[in-house]
C-alpha cells in the first residue's frame, strides 16, 4: 500500500461512517465495495456466526458470488473467530486474504476477510480499524431491521425461543476488570430459560431464570420475569426488592407458574460477591482451575411467584469475598440434567465444572470454552436436549496495581 493510498485509507473510514447514516442494514457489502480502490482491497466480505455459533455465512452481495459458509470448528475463519485472533494466507488469484475477528468489545459477531494484493503494516492497521466499524454498524443497524438475523439463523425458529430471544442481552460483556459471557440451547426451541449480565464501572450483575414448563406459557413468565429484573434494576432497587418485584409481577400475571433464578452483583473494586437464590442450582466457585466444594451453597429461597403461598417471606442476600481470577458459573438444570440416550447417564456437575476447568486452563477464552461446552452437551443428547440448557461464567480479574 502506497503512502497515497495509506492518506486515502485513513479518511476512507469517516466517510464509510457518514454514508451509513442513511444506508439500509443490507446495503453493508455495497458500501464497502464502493471504497475498495481507497481501502487498497480487491474484495471484502463479512461473515457473521450463525446463532449456535457453529458456521460462519457471509453477508449476501448481489455483484458478487456468494462465498460458501464455513464451518466454525474446521476452518481458518473459525480459527480467527474461536481465537480472536488475525490470521492471514494466500488466496487462490494470488492475493493476500486478512482474517480479522468483528467484535463488538468483548462480544464476537464474526470475522472480516480482506482480499489484497499487499499487506504492510499500515495496511493491516487500517484493516484493524475498519473491523470494529463494521461491528458497530451491523450492532446498531440490526437493531431495527432483521437482515442480519436472518443471515444468523439456520433454521426456523419457534415462537417461545423469539420471544426469549428478543430480551437476551449480548452473550458477552465486560471490561478491565471483569468478563461475563453466557450460552443457552435449544437455540430455535427456547422455553423457559433466560439470563442478563450488565456492568458499570463498579458493578458488574448476573441472572439466570428458569421458568417452569416447556410451553409458549414458559417464554412468556421468562420475559415478564426478565422485564421485571431489569424494571426494578433500572429504579435503583437492591437485591431483595429486585426478588420480591419479580415474585409479586409473575404471581399477578401467571398465578400457577413460577421462575427459579440466582441473582448476583459483584463489586468489581473489592471483589464482594452478593446473592440470592431462588430454587435454583448453586452456583459453582472455580478458583485456580479448580472448584471450590460448597463454597457458595446455601439454603435457596422458594422460587419466585410462589409468594402468596409463602407470605411475609424475607430474601436472603448471602455474600462472598472473591480472589482475583475467581469465576462463578451460574447453570441450569439442563446442563447437568443432560442425558445421554446410549447409557443414560446424566451429564452431571462433575463432567460439566471440568469441561470447563479443562477448556480455561488451556489458555480458552470464557467465550470460546462456553461455546465448545454448550456443543458438547448438546452432542452428549445427540442435539436432542429434553430441557433448557443455559451457563453464564463469570470472570474477575481486576488490573494488579503497578510496582
Amino acid at each position: 500500500m502506497s503512502e497515497g493510498t495509506t492518506g486515502r485509507g485513513d479518511m476512507v473510514l469517516g466517510r464509510i461512517l457518514q454514508e451509513s447514516h442513511r444506508m439500509a442494514p443490507d446495503e453493508l457489502p455495497a458500501l464497502l465495495r464502493r471504497h475498495y480502490e481507497d481501502l487498497g482491497v480487491t474484495r471484502l466480505t463479512v461473515y457473521l456466526a450463525d446463532i449456535q455459533q457453529q458456521t460462519l455465512i457471509a453477508l449476501p452481495d448481489e455483484r458478487t458470488e456468494q462465498p460458501r459458509p464455513v464451518a466454525v470448528e474446521s476452518s481458518l475463519a473459525g480459527w480467527c473467530y474461536r481465537t480472536m485472533s488475525p490470521r492471514i494466507a494466500t488466496s487462490d488469484s494470488g492475493d493476500l486474504t486478512l482474517w480479522l475477528p468483528v467484535l463488538d468489545g468483548i462480544e464476537r459477531v464474526g470475522v472480516l476477510s480482506v482480499q489484497a494484493p499487499v499487506l504492510d503494516t499500515a495496511a493491516l492497521e487500517l484493516y484493524r480499524s475498519l473491523s470494529p466499524l463494521i461491528a458497530l454498524l451491523v450492532i446498531t443497524k440490526g437493531l431495527y431491521s432483521d437482515a442480519y438475523t436472518r443471515v444468523k439463523r439456520t433454521a426456523p425458529m419457534r415462537l417461545p425461543a423469539e420471544m426469549v430471544w428478543t430480551f437476551l442481552a449480548p452473550r458477552t460483556v465486560g471490561s478491565h476488570s471483569v468478563t461475563s459471557s453466557a450460552v443457552l440451547e435449544p437455540a430455535y426451541d427456547l422455553h423457559g430459560d433466560a439470563f442478563d449480565h450488565t456492568l458499570s464501572s463498579s458493578t458488574l450483575y448476573t441472572v439466570i431464570l428458569d421458568a417452569m414448563g416447556h410451553d409458549l406459557v414458559s417464554g412468556l413468565t421468562a420475559s415478564v420475569a426478565l422485564a421485571a429484573y431489569r424494571n426494578a434494576r433500572r429504579n435503583g432497587a437492591n437485591l431483595e426488592e429486585i426478588v420480591d418485584t419479580i415474585d409479586t409481577r409473575v404471581s399477578e400475571v401467571f398465578p400457577d407458574r413460577y421462575v427459579t433464578g440466582v441473582f448476583s452483583s459483584l463489586d468489581l473494586v473489592s471483589g464482594q460477591l452478593s446473592w440470592i437464590n431462588c430454587g435454583h442450582p448453586a452456583p459453582l466457585l472455580l478458583r485456580d482451575y479448580e472448584p471450590v466444594p460448597g463454597a457458595l451453597e446455601r439454603a435457596p429461597e422458594p422460587p419466585l411467584g410462589l409468594g402468596r403461598d409463602f407470605p411475609g417471606t424475607e430474601r436472603r442476600v448471602h455474600r462472598s469475598h472473591l480472589e482475583p481470577g475467581d469465576r462463578i458459573l451460574l447453570y441450569t438444570d439442563g446442563v447437568t440434567e443432560a442425558r445421554s440416550p446410549r447409557t443414560g447417564e446424566l451429564f452431571g456437575e462433575e463432567r460439566f465444572a471440568g469441561f470447563v476447568m479443562r477448556a480455561l486452563a488451556a489458555g480458552e477464552s470464557a467465550p470460546e470454552a462456553l461455546r465448545r461446552l454448550v456443543h458438547a452437551i448438546l452432542s452428549y443428547q445427540q442435539n436432542r436436549l429434553t430441557d433448557d440448557a443455559t451457563i453464564v461464567l463469570s470472570e474477575w480479574h481486576p488490573p494488579q496495581p503497578s510496582t
